[in-house]
């Protein structure tokens, strides 16, 4: 997983309220057993005027040149800027991993669903949840500023504005050394690793008929 400490970016901002994640990736690139290659199907029916199925070529597809992501002022966004009850729906794990792949380090919003919320620091995607007004506020400072970036600093736990002033946050301590390590479940699990080869071998010396014989 992706080390978070401090991250400088522009802002997309997805002005809308209650996003679920059908709307983030849709249902029918789940079908995929790859952890990967989900960014070409961020937000797949609003970015797109054809519908998409897995394994198209997305240089193929037919952008809406409504939509946010499609704007020149956005590419190469890296903090998406979002409304309350962002994440909402499903449990799929494919969501954050969608925003991930794409090219998003952190999200900003008033509220998430607890589920989004959660698998977003499973895959080293920064949610941070700031009060309703600021959140507006910083959506009227991306549309008058083409450009407009921000810079997240994780270990002090606060956002930098362009103008220098600084808005705290808050994380989870655990999450926060998660993050700032690139530790996911399995790479905390790993630090361990050679008690559990020590573990295992103990335990085969007394209970040797656990061994596997293939």
């Amino acid at each position: 997983m992706q080390k978070f400490n401090v991250h400088k970016g522009l802002v997309a901002p997805m002005d809308r309220e209650n996003v679920d994640t059908d709307a983030i990736i849709p249902k029918q690139f789940l079908k995929s057993i790859h952890k990967t290659g989900f960014g070409p199907n961020l937000f797949d029916e609003w970015r797109y005027l054809d519908a998409g199925y897995p394994g198209q070529d997305p240089h193929s597809r037919k952008p809406n040149p409504d939509f946010v992501l499609n704007q020149s002022r956005y590419q190469g966004a890296s903090i998406l800027l979002a409304r309350k009850n962002f994440g909402c729906g499903s449990s799929r794990e494919h969501a954050p991993w969608a925003i991930d792949q794409y090219g998003f380090r952190a999200v900003i919003a008033p509220s998430y669903a607890d589920i989004f919320f959660n698998n977003c620091f499973k895959n080293g995607l920064l949610p941070i949840v700031l009060p309703e007004n600021i959140v507006a506020k910083l959506f009227d400072e991306v549309a008058a500023f083409p450009g407009y970036q921000l810079t997240i600093d994780l270990d002090r736990q606060v956002v930098v504005r362009a103008q220098g002033d600084e808005i705290p946050f808050e994380v989870q301590a655990f999450r926060k050394y998660c993050l700032i390590n690139g530790l996911d479940d399995i790479g905390l699990t790993l630090r361990y690793a050679e008690k559990i080869k020590a573990f295992e071998a103990e335990r085969l010396t007394t209970k040797p008929w656990l061994a596997h014989v293939a």
